[in-house]
C-alpha cells in the first residue's frame, strides 16, 4: 500500500472515529493499523483497527469497518506450544451496524453479503446483527466473519490475548501483515 493511499484511510479511519465521539490519544492514532489480509482488496476485505492493549491476559481493541468491508472468515485456535486456548472475544457495535456470522444453524436470506469472488471461503451463516450497544460473546476455536452494514461500523472488541499471527482463515491465500503507518 502506498504512503498516500494508507494516510487517505488513515484519515477515514479518524473520522469514523470522531462520529462515533471515540477519544483517542495521538501516540493511538499514529498506530492505526490497516489489514488488507495480503489480498490487496482493502474495499471489500479488510479491517482496520487500534490495539489499546494486548498483554498475556487480555486485549482491547477498537475496530473500523468501511460500508460493506467484510473482515474474512477466521478462528483463533488452541495453541498447544503456546499454553493457549485460543481468544475469546467480545464483539459490542459502538457504531453503525454488524452482520457477525458464527457456527450454528444457517440464516436465510442472509443480511450481509459474501464478496464477490470469495464464495468459496465463507462457510459459516448463522447470522447476529449488532446494532450500537449491542454485543456477541465468540468462544475459542469459532468460524467466525463479520462485515459492515451501509453506514460502515465500529467494533471495540474484549479479549484474552491476542495471538492474531496464529489466526486460522478459511482463505489460503490471506497473509495476515499489518500495514502501519511508516
Amino acid at each position: 500500500m502506498k504512503k498516500t493511499e494508507y494516510n487517505e484511510k488513515k484519515a477515514q479511519v479518524l473520522a469514523y472515529f470522531e462520529k462515533a465521539h471515540i477519544a483517542l490519544t495521538e501516540e493511538e492514532k499514529a498506530n492505526i493499523e490497516i489489514a488488507d489480509f495480503g489480498l490487496n482488496d482493502l474495499e471489500h476485505i479488510g479491517l482496520q483497527l487500534i490495539t489499546y492493549i494486548n498483554t498475556p491476559r487480555c486485549c482491547s481493541k477498537e475496530m473500523v469497518l468501511f460500508p460493506g468491508q467484510t473482515c474474512p472468515e477466521h478462528c483463533h485456535a488452541p495453541i498447544q506450544s503456546l499454553n493457549y486456548e485460543g481468544k475469546e472475544e467480545t464483539f459490542r457495535c459502538r457504531y453503525g451496524t454488524v452482520y457477525l456470522y458464527v457456527e450454528g444453524t444457517p440464516t436465510q436470506p442472509l443480511t450481509g453479503k459474501i464478496p464477490a469472488g470469495y464464495e468459496d471461503t465463507y462457510t459459516v451463516y448463522h447470522e447476529i446483527i449488532l446494532h450500537p450497544g449491542h454485543q456477541h460473546t465468540i468462544p475459542p476455536n469459532t468460524k467466525h466473519w463479520f462485515q459492515a452494514g451501509p453506514q460502515g461500523a465500529i467494533i471495540s472488541e474484549f479479549s484474552t490475548t491476542s495471538q492474531d499471527e496464529y489466526d486460522i482463515f478459511t482463505d489460503k491465500n490471506i497473509i495476515r501483515t499489518p500495514i502501519l503507518d511508516s
